[in-house]
């Protein structure tokens, strides 16, 4: 399969994973609308798992790294949400975990910059200013919390990638990552919304289940293309869901200065693609 075909499954990838952000941000309960994502990702996993080759021992360790950081991932995550908006806090956020991942292989691998790369940067920096000062004032905490999911977010892809890698079977190391990100948070909501998980359920199925699947699915491409395709390149382009997300968050959710910020995101966009394909 051409690399053209599975980064356009990114692309696809990118437009899902800013739907289900986007129903989070809107949901009555934010923590609960993430456990139901998260629990049905957890019963796709458990299902998977029992048909499948388990994943390398040699895997495990990138497994519950990444793990671990897809719950530092969701604590900033919700805290971004609670305090600011979604066309602003999120392309932060995503913009943010390309660059890292650069600057990981840079420093880590002894990797150099070349001029595209130099350029994606600026243009990146550019793009997150804007953002910064885009319509109203974002709120401190909520601007340190988007940068701390950016920060998750580079971690739990530059270990999912390297761990499929090693894993030796794609769908279970799939399937058991989604087990260990769906236990524990299922578990904590369970605990901090006693007798609130049913009823919530009740009237929110249709949308928990929708953005599971978008979440589930949004991952698992993401995952697939990097067992196959440099790590950089993918994660750059998922971040092309700042533009989804943007838009969502302007027109949709009603959080105006529209122009300003999905001009922004496109910045964004431009800068962290530039990025990622000058290291493929």
């Amino acid at each position: 399969m051409s690399l053209t075909v599975l980064y356009a499954a990114v692309l696809l990838s990118a437009l899902t994973h800013a739907g289900w952000n986007a129903l989070v941000k809107t949901s009555g309960d934010r923590l609960l609308m993430l456990a139901s994502i998260r629990s049905l990702g957890l019963v796709a996993g458990i299902t998977v798992a029992a048909f499948v080759p388990l994943p390398s021992a040699e895997s495990v360790p990138y497994l519950i790294a990444a793990a671990c950081f897809h719950y530092v991932y969701y604590a900033m995550m919700l805290n971004s949400y609670r305090l600011g908006d979604i066309s602003q806090v999120y392309p932060i956020a995503r913009g943010t975990a390309p660059l890292i991942v650069v600057f990981l292989g840079i420093f880590l691998a002894g990797e150099l910059l070349d001029r595209p790369t130099l350029l994606g940067i600026f243009i990146l920096s550019s793009g997150l200013f804007i953002l910064s000062i885009s319509g109203s004032r974002i709120n401190r905490m909520a601007l340190v919390f988007a940068f701390g999911t950016g920060i998750a977010i580079s971690g739990y892809s530059f270990l999912s990638g390297l761990g499929v890698r090693e894993s030796a079977t794609l769908l279970g190391y799939i399937a058991w990552l989604e087990i260990a990100k769906g236990a524990g948070l299922t578990l904590f909501a369970l605990y901090r919304r006693k007798g609130m998980v049913l009823p919530y359920l009740k009237h929110n199925w249709r949308s928990s289940l929708v953005a599971g699947f978008l979440s589930v699915t949004s991952f698992t491409v993401s995952v697939a293309v990097m067992s196959v395709a440099p790590i950089a390149p993918v994660v750059a382009l998922r971040v092309t869901s700042v533009v989804f997300a943007a838009a969502i968050g302007s027109i949709f959710l009603q959080e105006g200065y529209a122009g300003k910020r999905i001009t922004a995101a496109v910045v964004v966009v431009i800068g962290v693609v530039l990025i990622g394909l000058s290291t493929a």
